[in-house]
């Protein structure tokens, strides 16, 4: 089987992280968003996966290649050469899905959750049609464009953009599995797959709806609840405040599936994910929600709590971050709090003793002074 990743965006809700290393090799909780997506189709029995990629390149070429030797399958990049949208990039590996005439998977890049790949198979062959989107239920339904389809089969009416009156409170979750005969709809130009083709195959009923399955998790600002052990989850994590929702959700996940990998002890509170090449000192508070990276250093007597910090970064002594991501390679000063959504993004130097309030910090910055309103640092 076949699957293509839409990673050929420029990820600038993601910024300043983005500015340094394209969007699907940001780690999230210590792994490339990329290969969370690529091992699960791996592990439903995809054997090729194909990148539609343009922004940085080279850097997904190079990882790529080190994966597809690890993984014993084929990753082919298709390039665009404009950006195409989201239908488009079909059009442009047209001959790379459609050589075998077996259905073949799309997911976009930002979408992390428990993949339910043999499922989305399975459903998709059982109504015979040509295409399949996942769907996840929202809270708040007027945000979003929500999809309309039949209790049951699941076959696809309409499509409604933020509804004001409540038609439905389900929306696209970002993952498709199609026939090839679908492509055919798609020219090779500038394409919306949302708004110029799903609306055609849903109405010549060719476009059916699976809902993710079991109990959804529901997070706020400082808990998260889940309900039995049969608990799904979905994110787009492509803006910072949703990569550290999602964060929570995943930690939770694995919380119930596989609590071997978080961390346990004195000093861990709730669900902390720790690369074994992190260093912790004394008298710290690390959780809830903490992904600590390879070859971070945090110092004595330091409180994190609801943060990622990526790979080589440094908490000095007594430094205090709530809801933070800290890029590649930065310091955090002695006695600094840093909070609300701040991101530095790599080779970010914080002096001591200053307060950061919802900052974004270009990378190889060095800041002086406190940030006591949310801005750019540039």
């Amino acid at each position: 089987m076949k699957a293509l990743i839409l990673v050929g965006g420029y990820g600038t809700r993601l910024r300043p992280l983005t500015l340094s290393v394209p969007k699907p090799l940001v780690e999230f909780c210590n792994k490339p968003t990329l290969l969370h997506q690529v091992e699960a189709l791996v592990q439903a029995g995809v054997n090729h996966v194909v990148l539609a990629v343009s922004y940085m390149s080279e850097l997904l070429e190079k990882e790529m290649r080190i994966q597809e030797q690890r993984l014993g399958i084929r990753i082919s990049l298709s390039h665009e050469k404009e950006p195409l949208g989201t239908a488009g990039p079909l059009a442009l590996a047209r001959d790379l899905l459609s050589d075998d005439n077996e259905p073949f998977f799309v997911l976009n890049s930002d979408v992390i959750c428990d993949f339910p790949f043999q499922e989305m198979l399975q459903f998709h062959r059982n109504h015979g049609n040509q295409g399949t989107i996942v769907v996840t239920r929202v809270e708040e339904p007027s945000k979003y464009g929500v999809v309309v389809f039949q209790a049951d089969g699941g076959r696809i009416q309409r499509f409604v953009e933020k509804p004001q009156v409540f038609v439905s409170n389900k929306i696209n979750a970002g993952m498709y599995i199609f026939t090839p005969s679908m492509l055919q709809r798609i020219e090779l130009r500038p394409t919306s797959i949302e708004k110029e083709i799903f609306p055609v195959m849903a109405e010549e009923g060719q476009l059916y709806a699976m809902e993710l399955q079991g109990n959804y998790i529901t997070y706020t600002c400082t808990k998260l609840w889940s309900y039995t052990t049969n608990t799904w989850f979905w994110m787009d994590i492509g803006q910072p405040k949703d990569f550290l929702t999602g964060m929570c959700m995943y930690l939770q996940s694995l919380r119930q599936h596989a609590p071997d990998r978080l961390c346990t002890g004195p000093g861990f509170l709730g669900n902390v994910l720790v690369d074994p090449s992190a260093r912790i000192g004394e008298n710290c508070s690390i959780g809830p929600n903490v992904t600590l990276g390879a070859g971070v250093v945090v110092e004595d007597g330091v409180r994190v709590k609801r943060c990622t910090v990526l790979k080589g970064a440094r908490l000095r002594s007594h430094s205090w971050l709530d809801s933070c991501i800290v890029g590649w390679n930065s310091s955090v000063g002695q006695w600094v709090r840093m909070e609300n959504v701040t991101v530095l993004g790599e080779d970010v130097i914080v002096n001591d003793e200053l307060y950061l309030n919802g900052a974004n910090v270009l990378p190889h910055k060095s800041i002086t002074d406190s940030v006591a309103e949310p801005r750019i640092i540039m």
